[in-house]
């Protein structure tokens, strides 16, 4: 008995196993996202009765719109277990695309499995129709459904477990395609066992009653797009509200990482260790053992951070965090403060040496140690050391006490570490006042200049004078360079009080000059802060030229030590200096690294020997004395003048004339001056001429 095909039935049928198809795959997807083992079987569940609807509903279809010459119906007992074969069979299906692992066998057992029951399906559905005499099904075709079937399975696991992840590029439109190729498989398989299936002729449907098999199409139809349509929606509704859930999950980690931690370095931040400080504090006094504070501040690093500019000094902070990490115990806590400040916690010591330990376990391999990036670190730390309970009893007086430590240890020579002492209180103390009076001087006129002469060493002329500045405070008196440039340089605010320096003494030459006195040549000191600035040069010139007065009358004083630090760089700043038409010396020379090749490359205009040399004339005989004589035959070699400074006997200064050194500064030449009181100087020396 031949049949025909409803072709509209046929589209149905195939869009419906697409649909069934794309509702499977984004199941799927679902599904292995949920961390919940009562969501997922539940989702199984729900998703397995979509789905098995779905793929049953396509081959009921597929079956209405076959066409005999006899009434056709179908047994309501066998329709519901081909339905049930079917839901079981895609609870099989999510199952094992939604396992964590699928391994081959699981692949392979399960395509077969899976074949045979739509298989089983699709032949439990034929015998719904309850064919008298029964229907004979051909071998080859037979044999063929089941090969698709189970082809078709392994396909729609292997894909489905592929396009599972929501997060991968264009996987809607993936899926989309993946489901119209699993319909043509699913379709594929259903007309090959209808091919199989023979029907006799003269056989009648045992299960004909009556109902018209175009109304029970369009409702099956209507009922299937329905159930997947729903499903498909609360899928994508439930992995929007788990997305918006999740966001807000990170969001609200990412905020709480943001209060707990530094974002550059990853480090706790401050009030990270505040809590674990108190902790140690509690746990400390249960227990009565010690802990430390370690207190680090970075040498250098702020030269690094204008030289090269924020970012270089970002990757410099990070690297450092890293590798104190790694020079710490892993029971230590290591932790950033902001700035170029790092603290280490360090908890369980029986002893204080053993807080000495983990400090020079710190700096030997900072200096030494061999990194994984193989990139020179740049910089040390100073470190500062408090102890508890001795050095104090809460989180602000021993982070107050260790950073005093530090800085007594910058003070040490840095790069090294010292532990709190009582006394640092006090020094703590003084260096904080004068950082509040450095911050107001300038505007309240604190400042002042002054001059310290210089004289000819063959006619005792006065050659010029060095600018040396004072601070004179209402309530903390007056106070030394020695004591509050230090403290000016690390703050940075030595810049504005050198820009203050060279306009000070330009207008003090303009006065000179008004009343008539000589211009005197004025040496100025440069700091290493300031010539780390960029427009270093261009600040200058402006200054001397809206004060009207020649460069030619200023002189830059750079200490040997600083300018070696990066030779390069000062080369490349002493040309501009020169160009700009300023004189430059190489102050304390014999102190630092006496680079006879960079000293010739930096073609100054003077040395100044140091005062431990000039010292040395009469402390350590004819030793002493070949030293300076050495140091003058070089600079006369170089065409450079020679400045002696710390001059203080009439023997010292006896045996530097007679080594024909240029010129001489000392206090028994003259002590430094006050403005008012070098013009008189300088009045003197014209009535004398």
């Amino acid at each position: 008995m031949l049949g025909t095909y409803n072709f509209w039935l046929v589209a149905v049928s195939f869009i419906v196993a697409a649909l069934a198809s794309y509702t499977a795959l984004d199941l799927t997807g679902r599904i292995a996202l949920l961390a919940s083992s009562r969501l997922r079987h539940a989702w199984l569940a729900g998703g397995a009765a979509a789905m098995g609807v779905g793929i049953w509903s396509m081959h009921f279809i597929a079956m209405l719109a076959l066409s005999l010459p006899i009434p056709l119906g179908y047994d309501f007992a066998l329709t519901g277990d081909s339905l049930a074969i079917a839901v079981v069979v895609s609870y099989f299906a999510l199952l094992v695309t939604t396992r964590a692992r699928l391994t081959p066998v699981h692949l392979v057992s399960g395509s077969v499995l899976m074949g045979i029951g739509i298989a089983g399906m699709h032949y439990t559905g034929m015998a719904a129709m309850r064919m008298q005499p029964g229907i004979q099904y051909r071998p080859a075709w037979f044999a063929a459904s089941l090969a698709i079937a189970v082809a078709a399975s392994m396909a729609a696991l292997l894909i489905a477990r592929r396009l599972r992840d929501d997060a991968e590029r264009n996987v809607k439109w993936t899926r989309f395609g993946a489901a119209l190729v699993m319909a043509v498989a699913i379709s594929g398989m259903h007309y090959a066992g209808m091919m199989a299936a023979d029907f006799p002729v003269g056989a009648i449907c045992g299960a004909a009653k009556g109902v018209n098999t175009e109304w029970l199409a369009t409702a099956v139809t209507l009922f299937t797009f329905s159930i997947l349509i729903v499903t498909l929606m609360l899928s994508r509704f439930d992995a929007r509200t788990t997305f918006l859930v999740s966001a807000v999950s990170n969001l609200n980690g990412q905020i709480v990482r943001l209060a707990t931690l530094d974002t550059l370095t990853g480090l706790p931040n401050r009030a990270t260790l505040t809590e674990r400080i108190e902790t140690a504090i509690e746990l400390a006094r249960r227990r009565h053992n010690i802990f430390a504070i370690l207190f680090m501040d970075l040498d250098g690093f702020k030269t690094i951070n204008d030289s090269l500019g924020h970012s270089a000094g970002d990757q410099v902070l990070a690297a450092f965090g890293q590798r104190l990490q790694a020079c710490v115990r892993a029971t230590d806590t290591v932790a950033r403060l902001g700035g170029d400040e790092f603290v280490v916690l360090s908890e369980n010591l029986l002893a204080q040496q053993d807080a000495g330990m983990i400090a020079e376990g710190v700096l030997e391999r900072m200096r030494e140690g061999v990194w994984s990036d193989s990139e020179p670190l740049q910089v040390m730390p100073s470190i500062g050391i408090a102890l508890f309970p001795q050095d104090g009893d809460t989180v602000d007086t021993l982070l107050k006490h260790a950073d005093a430590a530090m800085y007594e240890a910058k003070r040490a020579g840095r790069s090294t570490y010292r532990f709190f002492e009582a006394s640092m209180n006090e020094a703590a103390t003084r260096t904080l006042q004068i950082q509040h009076a450095l911050h107001e001087a300038l505007a309240a006129g604190h400042f002042t200049l002054h001059f310290q002469p210089k004289f000819r060493g063959d006619s005792n002329e006065l050659a010029g004078a060095e600018a040396l500045i004072r601070l004179n405070h209402p309530l903390l008196g007056v106070l030394a360079p020695m004591e509050f440039i230090p403290i000016a340089e690390r703050s940075g605010q030595i810049v504005q009080i050198g820009y203050w320096v060279v306009r000070e003494t330009c207008r003090q030459i303009r006065r000179w000059v008004d009343a008539g006195l000589p211009s005197m040549k004025i040496a100025i000191n440069l700091s290493p802060r300031q010539l780390s600035q960029p427009n270093l040069v261009a600040n200058v010139l402006e200054i001397v030229q809206a004060e009207q007065v020649d460069c030619d009358r200023i002189m830059f004083e750079i200490t040997e030590t600083v300018a070696m630090q990066d030779a390069p760089r000062t080369i490349e700043m002493i040309r501009e200096f020169q160009t700009s038409g300023f004189e430059i010396a190489i102050d304390d020379f014999g102190t630092g690294y006496s680079s006879l090749a960079y000293l010739q490359r930096f073609r100054v205009k003077q040395l100044k020997i140091d005062r431990f040399f000039t010292s040395g004339l009469d402390d350590q005989g004819p030793e002493g004395t070949a030293i300076v004589s050495a140091i003058i035959a070089l600079a006369h070699s170089l065409d450079m003048d020679v400045v002696a400074e710390g001059v203080e006997t009439a023997s010292q200064l006896g045996k530097l004339k007679a080594m024909m050194c240029d010129e001489m500064q000392g206090f028994l030449l003259g002590k430094p001056l006050a403005a008012d009181a070098f013009s008189a100087l300088l009045k003197a020396r014209m009535a004398v001429v």
